[in-house]
């Protein structure tokens, strides 16, 4: 546990050199920001966050290739990303760890990686961090959730135990889609993320 925390924290000394800080938590309610800005998507398309989106709404997930917290989830976010897309909400990933562009968190590295993880949604670079910025992100896996009309009814994580899903008792994220898919208000909508820090250039 000691070893995971370190690792998680040391992309924390990038924050004392990027220009600038986040924007703050996207309040609920909020529309989906910079829906238009162009990102490269792994399949070497260019795509948006408009683009993304479907009939049911919009997942984003802020995420990355390296982060012990992300590689502990990596079965239950590609459960999430099929339930999302099953229920005709887009789903898109995005990588916003500037500070490693040219390490781990490449493009040719984010390739790889969907590839080995069978990705079948988008998987971009957040270019500079300012999809993360505007989103107010901070950490990898961290969820946003917008309904058929653009607005944000969920931001968090996918479930109540990131470290360890022996111990989960609540699907977050699954919940919020239940209910919004239902018409109805989501009965929780925000929980504390937990993860590795958004390594920003």
């Amino acid at each position: 546990m000691k070893k995971l925390l370190i690792t998680c924290l040391l992309p924390m000394l990038g924050l004392l050199s990027f220009n600038g800080l986040p924007d703050g938590p996207l309040p609920i309610g909020a529309a989906i920001p910079k829906a238009t800005i162009r990102l490269k998507d792994v399949s070497g398309k260019e795509t948006s966050l408009q683009e993304a989106r479907q009939a049911g709404g919009l997942l984003v997930m802020f995420t990355c290739n390296t982060c012990p917290y992300v590689i502990r989830n990596r079965s239950r976010t590609k459960d999430i990303c099929v339930y999302a897309k099953a229920n005709k909400i887009g789903v898109i990933l995005l990588n916003a760890n500037e500070g490693d562009r040219n390490g781990s968190n490449s493009y040719e590295a984010m390739q790889s990686y969907a590839r080995a993880q069978d990705y079948e949604w988008y998987y971009a670079v957040d270019r500079n961090s300012e999809l993360a910025d505007a989103f107010g992100a901070n950490r990898t896996p961290e969820c946003y959730l917008f309904d058929k009309d653009g607005k944000l009814v969920y931001h968090g994580a996918i479930d109540d135990s990131p470290g360890d899903p022996a111990q989960i008792k609540r699907h977050h994220l699954r919940a919020a889609i239940d209910e919004m898919n239902a018409g109805k208000e989501v009965t929780v909508k925000e929980t504390r993320s937990v993860g590795c820090s958004i390594s920003r250039g």
